[in-house]
């Protein structure tokens, strides 16, 4: 990773990250695993991919979505990990994810049924990171995309899984024709520069924005993310509602809709409360929230997800480990997606 150069819209500077983190920042770290699809030893082909991924994570929703949205479902496979992590009694580590289809979530007191084993490895790893630990690397993110025929990891970063799977969507076995599968990233050049205008706003302020809020311990670090967030919401707002455009960018759903959709998603019964972003909810913003409502209406983006997962991943690790059963007002969500009248 040395010299290498970041992309602001997919990766966090690292200047100085162990200093800021000591002064309670929060600093996202840099993956490791950058091969592409197309590649010699990666050929675009179907049915030979697989994802594991935590659904309660943001980066994991992000390539469910462009998974589910182009039509890759039955041919690029997926294993979903427990959304809680490992505890201090785990026999290897605490803090881990875990392939755990038995473990009992603490908000319903019932198993999550979206999660699964490793299915993919043929070595029926309990955690993520022995799938790292097979190819020499201490990492132990996800969401991983992984070669099941090589028993390969090609890349762990999920802005460069999206493209990926949005250039070679043909090759890797989409289920919908060229004419109605959305084109997540045209390519026309003005249409890249605003999605990629917009990708850098929606990582900095909101995507990783978040973070900055709710994990931070220091209060002006706080403080400098909250506003940005909101900030950026208002002018996100203003976009929509200038020419009453239906998303980000126009007529068409694109790249930057779908990378600001897990967090909005998450907002109001989430990071509300849990990241401390409590100065508006999105149901506050009538025409984020109908855009909100209209992406979730995309065949694919409602099983993309589970709030239940959410839930237990953010608040069953903080705090008491108490999950709060809300919002219920004016519906329970994610049922209150499915009503744009509600703002």
């Amino acid at each position: 990773m040395v010299g290498k150069k970041i992309d602001a819209s997919i990766e966090e500077s690292q200047a100085d990250a162990k200093g800021r983190r000591s002064k309670g920042e929060f600093v996202r770290g840099i993956s490791g695993f950058r091969s592409a699809l197309g590649d010699a030893d990666f050929p675009a082909e179907s049915d030979r991919y697989h994802l594991f991924v935590a659904l309660n994570c943001p980066w994991c929703h992000r390539v469910i979505l462009a998974r589910n949205i182009l039509g890759l479902q039955d041919s690029i496979t997926m294993d979903v990990a427990f959304p809680g992590r490992t505890d201090e009694q785990d026999p290897v580590a605490s803090n881990l994810w875990e392939f755990n289809p038995q473990r009992i979530a603490t908000s319903s007191g019932n198993r999550l049924p979206e999660c699964t084993e490793d299915t993919a490895t043929g070595k029926g790893y309990r955690l993520v990171k022995q799938i790292y630990q097979a190819e020499g690397s201490n990492e132990g993110s996800v969401p991983v995309l992984f070669d099941r025929k090589t028993k390969r990891i090609v890349n762990n970063e999920s802005a460069e899984i999206i493209r990926m799977l949005n250039r070679h969507a043909v090759e890797l076995g989409s289920t919908i024709s060229d004419a109605e599968r959305w084109d997540l990233y045209p390519q026309q050049q003005q249409l890249r520069d605003e999605i990629n205008a917009l990708n850098h706003e929606i990582y900095t302020n909101i995507n990783n924005g978040a973070y900055k809020a709710g994990f931070s311990s220091d209060q002006s670090v706080y403080s400098v993310a909250f506003n940005a967030y909101f900030k950026t919401l208002e002018k996100l707002e203003g976009l929509l509602s200038s020419d009453q455009r239906p998303f980000l960018t126009g007529s068409s759903f694109t790249e930057a809709d779908l990378r600001l959709f897990p967090t909005l998603f998450r907002h109001d019964p989430v990071y509300y409360i849990r990241m401390k972003l409590n100065a508006a909810r999105i149901l506050d913003y009538p025409y984020l929230w109908r855009w909100l409502c209209r992406v979730y209406a995309i065949n694919g983006v409602p099983q993309s997800n589970s709030l239940d997962h959410c839930k237990q991943g953010y608040f069953g690790r903080s705090w008491n480990n108490v999950v709060p059963l809300g919002p219920t007002h004016p519906m329970p969500y994610p049922e209150a997606y499915c009503h744009p009248e509600l703002a």
